[in-house]
């Protein structure tokens, strides 16, 4: 069925295109268009044009400006600091999103709008297929706007987007990026870039990226007094955080026929990644059998098919297709003697199609199919979950009515999801649905409520796991008579958008029925602790708020003073939730001239000692960057930076991480590099 779908979809936007084949490419933007305009358009939350200013929930959107200049990092780790998320700081080479106090499968990693097809939402230990340094742009959407890529996404989507299929022409025939830098905390070295290129309806493209570090340096001892008090332990007095050294290479290619009425194309991507998980150094081992220090090896091909089309079919002005074939690999290898234990395999296709209607005195809508078939499998001594057969279908339809001074946005989907082992078989059929009510009370103001309904079926770890997982440091015991979780949440936002003020917030709160968690039994085997899935009730609810204040300006003269803030508290009927962040607060100065910017930025993360039954309270700390950038030539792409990060040497353990206690973040750092567009 997956197979047909897409290959009729496809068929469709070829068939459009083929009868557009007479038109003229369109012509490149004139200089200075850039993708200012661009940038205010979610293109994640909706297959309809829909400003960053209008949207009904919560949306952060990364542009290629910012990440040429940030720091080279895992997904989550790059995110973290924006409002609502952290990471699940894994280590340097496993660090995945946490959005407003959830993670692994109920945050969805999308890549131009389908799944990756690998095994990251399944294990903190486990990196993402896509690495930062590949985006184009990056956007994260919280709350009732992640309906459209189905109930995974249950506390938020996080869509990589990338210019691998080429959707508009190269301008003047040629255009690219190339960005790098070095790091010093860690012997840091980066670089990646892309290019873009071709006349007439041929576009072509290019990508590549690579970063390396070796173990980063810390303030401390790695392992935490509490830890050390708590388990009578004796530290390694090295303040270095060994086994953390990541290596990757990331490098693609595609080409697309572009016409004035839409684009078609394909890409291949080649991921190659090896990263070190950090380890409990003491100076006497506490099991002298225990699994000495593990290095993953992941690897991964991807295909990639995309398209647009203008038609005219019925109430029909556009179809859009994305589908994406992925076979992926992880293997922990042994650092002490080369051996393999474990190797995770996962090889599936995900595609999506979306008929988007034509705009009507301010309705705007599209409906869209989706399908995944995935196979997992799991070989070794650690393999805990059995081989599972994954098949999900997925149908829905988003509408928005706006009538200027108010509007209406709703959404309702179907899905169908499958597992399938040898011994067993589960399915899940869920509605899902959101309305929401916006409001302009007065110029550059905008106000929303917006209630929605979500489902989600449990994944493979959480129905049929069965053994020792050093991952999370636990024996790990799945119920295959778990039902589908079910949430219902309820969220406030405003916004004001004047010449030097702008401010957003938002208020949410979230009732979970059938919330899916990991509990200690007491029991231990293996020599771990037992944690089994229970199903139970829960609550979440918090507020993110960002402002931006324009102090002075005079000409292309600006000081600019910033702030973000986000708070999260959750509770389930078992009791408290494990790794819930506490409060934070960034506030920031922005200096920007012509040739100078330069910035300064004070993180303060709050203590966390409203623990679960098995986690150790974490201190709070205060966290000081600095930036400077430069432009070496007037009115030239290149730019030149020094970024300092944690300038005061802090010691920094984020509660989100299953690590805190034995991996702390990075010490001072400095960072000097470059990023020019030509």
């Amino acid at each position: 069925m997956f197979r047909r779908a897409v290959l009729s979809a496809v068929s469709l936007v070829a068939l459009a295109a083929a009868a557009s084949a007479h038109a003229d490419a369109p012509a490149a933007p004139a200089d200075g268009a850039e993708d200012t305009q661009v940038s205010k358009v979610v293109i994640t939350a909706a297959p309809y044009p829909v400003s960053l200013d209008t949207v009904t929930s919560s949306v952060n959107i990364i542009t290629r400006d910012h990440l040429d200049l940030a720091p080279p990092a895992g997904l989550g780790d790059m995110l973290n600091g924006q409002p609502g998320l952290r990471s699940t700081a894994y280590g340097p080479g496993a660090s995945r999103p946490i959005i407003r106090g959830l993670a692994g499968p109920r945050v969805m990693i999308l890549e131009n709008g389908v799944g990756q097809v690998d095994a990251s939402s399944l294990s903190p230990d486990h990196a993402v297929a896509s690495d930062p340094g590949e985006a184009s742009r990056i956007e994260v959407l919280r709350g009732p706007s992640t309906l459209a890529y189905g109930g995974s996404g249950i506390g938020g989507v996080v869509n990589i987007i990338d210019d691998r299929v080429p959707s508009s022409p190269a301008e003047n025939g040629f255009e690219g990026r190339i960005a790098g830098s070095l790091s010093s905390v860690d012997d840091g070295r980066s670089i990646n870039g892309s290019a873009k290129f071709g006349r007439g309806p041929l576009v072509f493209a290019i990508d590549a990226d690579h970063r390396e570090s070796s173990d980063y340096k810390v303030p401390t001892t790695p392992v935490s007094s509490r830890l050390a008090m708590r388990d009578g332990l004796t530290l390694d007095p090295d303040k270095t955080v060994k086994n953390t050294d990541v290596e990757v290479d990331a490098y693609g290619a595609g080409v697309s026929y572009v016409h004035d009425r839409g684009f078609f194309g394909f890409a291949v991507k080649k991921t190659d990644m090896t990263y070190g998980v950090p380890y409990l150094q003491i100076l006497a081992p506490i099991d002298p059998d225990a699994e000495g220090p593990v290095s993953i090896h992941l690897q991964q091909t991807r295909y990639d098919l995309r398209g647009e089309q203008d038609v005219d079919l019925g109430p029909f002005a556009k179809i859009r297709l994305s589908a994406g074939h992925a076979k992926y690999e992880h293997a922990e290898v042994s650092v002490e003697d080369g051996e393999v234990g474990t190797r995770f395999l996962s090889d599936g296709n995900e595609g999506r199609v979306e008929l988007v209607q034509k705009e009507r005195d301010g309705w705007q809508g599209a409906v869209g199919f989706q399908a995944l078939e995935r196979h997992f499998q799991a070989i070794g001594d650690e393999a805990f979950v059995p081989s599972t057969d994954i098949k999900e279908y997925g149908i829905f339809t988003l509408q928005r009515l706006d009538k200027g001074d108010w509007g209406l946005d709703a959404g309702l989907r179907f899905d169908s999801r499958e597992l399938k082992t040898d011994l067993t078989k589960r399915s899940f059929d869920n509605v899902s649905g959101s309305l929401g009510l916006f409001y302009k009370p007065a110029d550059k103001q905008f106000a929303a409520l917006t209630l929605s309904r979500n489902g989600r079926a449990p994944t493979e770890f959480e129905l049929f796991a069965d053994g020792p997982h050093p991952g999370t440091g636990g024996y790990e015991v799945g119920d295959a008579t778990l039902k589908s979780e079910k949430v219902t949440s309820l969220e406030a936002t405003y916004r004001y958008t004047g010449e030097r003020l702008r401010l957003e917030g938002h208020l949410w709160g979230a009732r979970y029925n059938g919330f899916i968690e990991e509990k200690p039994t007491g029991a231990v085997e293996d020599g771990l602790p037992v944690f089994q899935y229970f199903q139970t009730d829960a609550k979440f609810h918090g507020a993110e708020a960002e402002a931006s204040y324009t102090a002075w300006s005079d000409g292309d003269k600006a000081l600019k003073l910033e702030g973000v803030y986000d708070w999260v508290r959750g509770s389930t009927d078992l009791g408290i939730p494990a790794r819930v962040p506490s409060w934070a607060l960034t506030s920031r100065v922005v200096w920007s001239a012509p040739r100078v910017q330069a910035q300064a930025e004070v993180r303060r993360v709050a203590s966390q000692n409203r623990v679960s039954t098995f986690e150790l309270p974490t201190d709070g700390y205060t966290q000081v960057n600095a930036m400077v950038t430069f432009k070496p030539i007037a009115d030239s792409p290149l730019r030149l930076f020094v970024d300092g990060r944690n300038l005061t040497n802090e010691t920094i353990r984020e509660h989100t991480s299953f690590l805190k206690d034995f991996a702390p973040a990075p010490g001072r750092s400095v960072r000097a590099g470059f990023a020019w567009r030509f």
